[in-house]
């Protein structure tokens, strides 16, 4: 990608966030740097002993190379701005329009108000995927908080493995969310 393509996508995705969407991911990662921290500076002085097959490494090399399988297709088939948007369709102005018509269909069609249920928990994960990447920034720092983790006993190998973890939800909430939300028409009619 040149310079004059990066500068296009730049462009592109910063028409495309929804305020608000951004406002609530940047809060819950604000407010996981913070927990994360009172949990470093409460940290034990005394180290904890690792215990064996915590660290999970082997379960996460499985899900790195079939998230680097599914990556390389969705880059082969759709083009690197393609990706660049798809990978962050979740915070854009369409999820925003989507989920605002899913809700305001409610009192026309009932029935739209079990899509929100079903839709409830992958919303939650997206607003908790970016509070847990905060809390492992400062709280990684304390050897007890990553010693017997995923990805442990180091703080970048427990970063690796928990962020691989959160896009790998983040990417499961976003697909059900593509499905249980209504389309991005002005009408917000019902599907």
């Amino acid at each position: 990608m040149n310079t004059y393509d990066t500068e296009r996508v730049a462009d592109g995705l910063r028409m495309q966030f929804s305020r608000p969407l951004v406002a609530i991911a940047a809060a819950a990662l604000a407010a996981g740097i913070v927990f994360g921290g009172t949990i470093y500076l409460n940290r034990s002085p005394e180290l904890a002993m690792p215990v064996d097959g915590t660290s999970a490494w082997l379960p996460h090399l499985v899900l790195f190379a079939l998230a680097a399988v599914v990556g390389t297709v969705i880059l082969r088939r759709r083009g690197v701005e393609a990706t660049i948007l798809l990978l962050l369709a979740p915070l854009g102005t369409t999820a925003a329009r989507r989920l605002g018509n899913t809700l305001r269909a409610i009192p026309r069609h009932p029935s739209v108000l079990l899509r929100v249920l079903l839709a409830v928990p992958a919303m939650v994960v997206l607003v908790y995927c970016p509070f847990r990447i905060g809390v492992q920034v400062l709280a990684g720092l304390d050897p007890n908080f990553t010693v017997n983790a995923w990805g442990g006993p180091t703080y970048l190998g427990a970063m690796a493995c928990h962020y691989l973890d959160a896009a790998l939800l983040i990417a499961a909430a976003a697909y059900l969310l593509n499905k249980l939300l209504l389309p991005a028409t002005r009408t917000g009619t019902h599907r």
